[in-house]
């Protein structure tokens, strides 16, 4: 079975293209957000996702296979 990554639960692979994706990393990275119950973070990624929060979420999705963590609020 593989593991399964951070956006929904989804394997590697898909996440991996999605977090690629710069318009479908930053809508997943806030919805994942929003699921875990982190309101100001995920209001954080939708209003910052675009820059610098998606190269992070790029290279740890790829080193890590998770995305950024920045606020655990």
């Amino acid at each position: 079975m593989a593991k399964k990554s951070d956006y929904f639960g989804l394997g590697y692979v898909v996440s991996l293209i999605l977090a690629i994706i710069p318009v479908t990393s930053w809508i997943c990275g806030a919805i994942t957000r929003f699921k875990e119950g982190k309101i100001l973070a995920g209001v954080l990624r939708l209003i910052l996702g675009w820059n610098i929060i998606w190269i992070c979420d790029l290279v740890l999705m790829i080193v890590s296979k998770h995305i950024l963590r920045l606020l655990n609020i």
